[in-house]
């Protein structure tokens, strides 16, 4: 690309610090460290037109696990392990709705429910060891966290027992990645879209960047990248793609929160008076393992049954839209938030739970810059 005087000048001259990722987690990134060094001067690198990966793709859950996904994690993580993840969770939902507002995100809390398969025993083991679970999480939220409640949705093919939680919300995740988008414009931070970073080179004093279309020099780099990680870094995340689809508007829509079906696996919700549902991922965790957005007929084919049998079973629908973002996985559920080298670091691995921990990763690797 043949850049003028001006634009090298105005653009790519004098870079603090350099973030790759606009998302959720590259957004708070940026506004904490404008927050820390108000003079300094901040550029995005965002490949997409819109911000690519899962922040603009997500179903808008904010929630921190289900009981199902809780007991699943205490499989591979330990106690303390695991209380620690709820509690990011919580803080991060926070730092959130702190930044942005709740009605600029249209957060609503009308609960979550987690819905069991016929087939399925994993209903008796949320049972047994709901009162261990609520306990566990007591210092978190003061409160029993997950109850009981009998099937008053008429989903068919389930269990006639939910679980319960009354903390779990939603939010409109468009609202929320405009108005970051928005608030970093505001305060001077560049956000430059259809770049993508092939690579870098570092010496003593800075970080030399390569990208589609041009190369520049900057202070540091933050690559906030998530699902696509693995193209720059030597790290344990690997991208896992989500398919979604979302109904056209229903008349006397009578369902109302999020739902979590199948170890979570499945999850579904209201908005615009429509049900947005995905999921399916481990039909073929392999296949899914990709950086690529597309959506497959072995999942999409499954949710729409779904829909039919399980959801909306008396009630006529049409299918509007389709799409797939892709998140951040390791075996570990922890986030990878270090210095990779003196002037590059990382926030990568959210484990799609970019919405719950996102803002607070941003932060955390904001943070970890020295005055």
């Amino acid at each position: 690309m043949d850049l003028s005087y001006w634009e090298i000048k105005s653009w790519l001259t004098n870079i603090d610090f350099t973030i790759v990722g606009s998302g959720i987690v590259g957004l708070n990134c940026a506004l904490s460290l404008k927050e820390r060094f108000p003079k300094a001067n901040i550029v995005i690198l965002e490949k997409g037109v819109l911000p690519q990966g899962a922040s603009t793709k997500n179903a808008g859950f904010a929630c921190f696990g289900s009981l199902g996904e809780i007991l699943d994690d205490l499989k591979t993580h330990t106690e303390a392990d695991v209380f620690e993840l709820v509690k990011k969770r919580i803080a991060g939902l926070q730092l959130l709705r702190q930044t942005l507002g709740d009605k600029t995100i249209n957060y609503q809390e009308l609960g979550g429910y987690e819905l069991f398969l016929e087939e399925d025993d994993l209903l008796e083991q949320c049972l047994s060891k709901k009162g261990y679970i609520n306990k566990l999480l007591q210092p978190i939220f003061k409160e029993d966290v997950f109850s009981i409640k009998p099937n008053c949705f008429k989903f068919q093919n389930v269990k006639n027992q939910y679980v319960f939680n009354r903390f779990e919300g939603q939010i409109d995740t468009g609202k929320m990645m405009v108005s970051l988008v928005q608030l970093a414009l505001k305060k001077n931070i560049k956000i430059l879209n259809n770049v993508i970073v092939k690579g870098f080179s570092e010496d003593a004093n800075a970080v030399k960047i390569k990208t589609n279309q041009f190369e520049f020099s900057t202070h540091k780099l933050l690559i906030a990248t998530n699902g696509f990680a693995s193209q720059l870094l030597d790290e344990n995340v690997k991208p896992a793609r989500a398919q979604v689809l979302i109904t056209k508007p229903i008349k006397n829509l009578h369902i109302e929160g999020t739902f979590h079906l199948d170890k979570g696996y499945y999850y579904f919700r209201n908005i615009d008076d429509r049900i947005l549902l995905g999921g399916g991922r481990h039909l073929n965790f392999k296949g899914e393992e990709t950086i690529e957005f597309a959506q497959t007929d072995l999942i999409q084919n499954k949710l729409e049954t779904l829909l039919k049998t399980t959801i909306l079973p008396e009630t006529s629908f049409d299918i509007d839209h389709r799409w797939s973002g892709i998140m951040g996985l390791g075996s570990q559920k922890k986030a990878v938030v270090k210095h990779v080298s003196n002037h590059v670091l990382c926030g990568v691995r959210l484990g799609g739970m970019g919405v719950a921990i996102g803002s607070l990763v941003g932060k955390e690797l904001a943070d970890l810059i020295s005055e």
